[in-house]
């Protein structure tokens, strides 16, 4: 087990990189992919049949802050888009998505209490699911995207009904004769980045493969369900596990904890309650390739660098030197047991960094990495538990330990019907951060999906940032030993 690092330790020059190896095994992990290097503890077994299905942990989080936050908005409504080119028999389709539903639980689940405690109610698998149709053929082409993603937009921001249930809504919708869409909105408690980049579209393609070619299934039977993962989470975490994990967190959090002072030259506004609004961006394929370069260079990943240089931004923004960056750890996606099912098994983590000192940009890569790699070793504790024993001095409205995270998404498998994957296409107008980037690596380059509060950023501002953090990765890739001080930024503070 890696040793603790405290909030004090300080970039020193002599941390080591990683092999290839354990680089690669932690980009992996980093982007929400299972590896086995990092299972641990024994097999996740059945849970005991006739006893209540607990939550998860960190779906206990959600599910609190929904019940204990009101007027917020639709804050956790997921929604991913399947590009579908090509002719579409949509009755194969819609087995395929009923036959996916059957086989987890987690996708037919909704949530109540008993005896004060929240579980999970599983309903029955349905008989048929029907894709409400969308047709745009008859609008002029030069208007069918403006319209389908109003539709979606309408459908994302509805919220769901935790109780009642379902905790998913479909839409297909017909672009031209040979252009489909199908659209997923999701409560987050029930998927992660895994779930909507790789296991559900894999899924997907693999059943419509087979039913429109008149075959069955090849789809192998799930040993265990989310509701099995659930319970097992609850026995694990305990004594001596959590102790450690406690430890870790406490130690690491503790003392004075920073607020972002943001610069005068961002017009800040008055920041309602988990507001929301996502702008689109694109790392250049030639910037995407010098990262990747720096990072195998110095032996660390893309989620290493990234957040190395988002640090950098947020530095020379506001001129503090101990900032907290927070992260999707996926915690639970550690089990081989899990590798294939549908469900949330993400838990926030705080990267808290120590910029004194006015370290290079090789020095941060390094101190980036231990921080990392501890967190990892020490995710599966909910922040928001750990808040309520530490109690930190924070803005109940705020994240207790962090208001800016980051994630680097996984990537899609190959799915061999040309099919194609897109999320954060529509906002939900609810945000759980104040700001959150997320990275989606492609051939094209890095595309970044930024989720803001507006009544904090202006969209000027955020584009703003977001060319200047462009700037930070260009100068770390181009200097990595040159300091934090010796990049300009015309936006920052000096």
């Amino acid at each position: 087990m890696i040793s603790y690092m405290t909030k004090s330790v300080r970039i020193t020059p002599e941390a080591m990189p990683l092999s290839e190896a354990k680089r690669k095994l932690l980009e992996q992990y980093l982007s929400q992919s299972r590896t086995k290097a990092l299972d641990e503890g024994t097999v996740i077994p059945p849970r005991p049949s006739g006893e209540p299905v607990p939550l998860s942990l960190s779906q206990e989080q959600l599910w609190l802050r929904e019940r204990t936050t009101p007027g917020i908005p639709a804050l956790y409504n997921e929604c991913i888009t399947v590009r579908m080119p090509g002719s579409l028999e949509i009755p194969a389709l819609e087995r395929s998505v009923t036959e996916i539903i059957r086989r987890h639980e987690i996708w037919r689940t909704t949530y109540d209490t008993r005896n004060g405690q929240p579980v999970q109610i599983i309903h029955p698998a349905p008989d048929r699911i029907r894709l409400p149709l969308l047709d745009l053929r008859s609008l002029p082409s030069d208007r069918r995207e403006a319209e389908a993603q109003r539709v979606i937009s309408e459908i994302v921001r509805q919220p769901f009904d935790l109780k009642q249930g379902p905790l998913l809504r479909f839409r297909l919708i017909r672009m031209g004769d040979f252009e489909f869409r199908l659209s997923l909105c999701a409560h987050l408690s029930i998927v992660d980045g895994v779930s909507a980049y790789q296991v559900f579209p894999s899924e997907l393609a693999i059943l419509y493969k087979a039913f429109s070619s008149g075959q069955a299934s090849i789809l192998p039977h799930l040993a265990v369900q989310f509701g099995d993962y659930a319970y097992w989470q609850r026995q694990w975490l305990q004594g001596e596990e959590q102790a450690k994990q406690l430890a870790y967190w406490k130690q690491q959090l503790g003392g004075k904890l920073p607020v972002l002072n943001w610069p005068a030259s961002i017009p800040l506004h008055w920041a309602s309650k988990f507001r929301g609004a996502i702008r689109r961006f694109a790392l250049p394929k030639s910037v995407s390739e010098k990262l990747k370069e720096l990072s195998q260079r110095d032996g660390t990943t893309l989620f290493t660098t990234l957040a190395a240089g988002l640090a950098t931004l947020l530095h020379r923004y506001t001129q503090q030197e101990d900032i907290i960056i927070g992260t999707p750890s996926p915690a639970g996606r550690k089990r081989f047991e899990v590798e294939k099912l549908l469900g949330y098994f993400l838990n926030p983590v705080a990267l808290r960094f120590d910029l004194s000192g006015d370290p290079s940009f090789r020095g941060l890569l390094r101190h980036t990495q231990e921080l990392t790699l501890e967190a990892l070793s020490n995710d599966d504790i909910p922040l928001e538990w750990l808040a309520r024993q530490m109690q930190p001095n924070v803005d109940p409205v705020r994240h207790p330990f962090f208001t800016v995270a980051m994630s680097l998404q996984p990537p899609m498998p190959s799915l061999d019907l040309g099919w194609s994957v897109t999320s954060m296409d529509a906002d939900s107008g609810g945000a759980p951060w104040e700001l959150y980037i997320a990275f989606i690596s492609q051939p094209a380059g890095i595309a970044v999906r930024v989720q803001y509060n507006p009544d904090l950023f202006d969209t000027e501002t955020i584009t703003r940032m977001l060319n200047d953090y462009q700037r930070v990765l260009e100068f770390m890739c181009a200097h990595p030993f040159k300091r934090l001080s010796q990049v300009v930024l015309p936006s920052s503070r000096t």
